[in-house]
């Protein structure tokens, strides 16, 4: 997936974090614009699956840290547990 980020969206605009019961929180706003800047539904994340929203935000952070951003172990955490998972 390629995307176009909006040069006032940030992903530390997300405030990804995990909440005691180990669910993942996040912010909203920053991935309606991200879905209003590329053409798509952003139903296809917030109602369906939730492979769709990671998958967005996985692809999302490899941009992210292509471009200079900074880690974030929240999400570093996020990944390394999906690897575990699948191997």
């Amino acid at each position: 997936m390629t995307l176009a980020v909006p040069s006032t969206v940030r992903w530390s605009h997300l405030h990804l974090s995990r909440l005691p019961s180990g669910e993942v929180a996040f912010d909203w706003a920053p991935i309606e614009a991200l879905c209003a800047a590329n053409g798509l539904d952003v139903e296809v994340f917030r109602a369906q699956h939730e492979d769709n929203v990671a998958g967005l935000l996985t692809a999302w952070y490899r941009a992210h840290r292509a471009n200079g951003g900074d880690a974030d172990p929240v999400m570093d955490a996020l990944i390394v547990e999906a690897w575990a998972d699948v191997n």
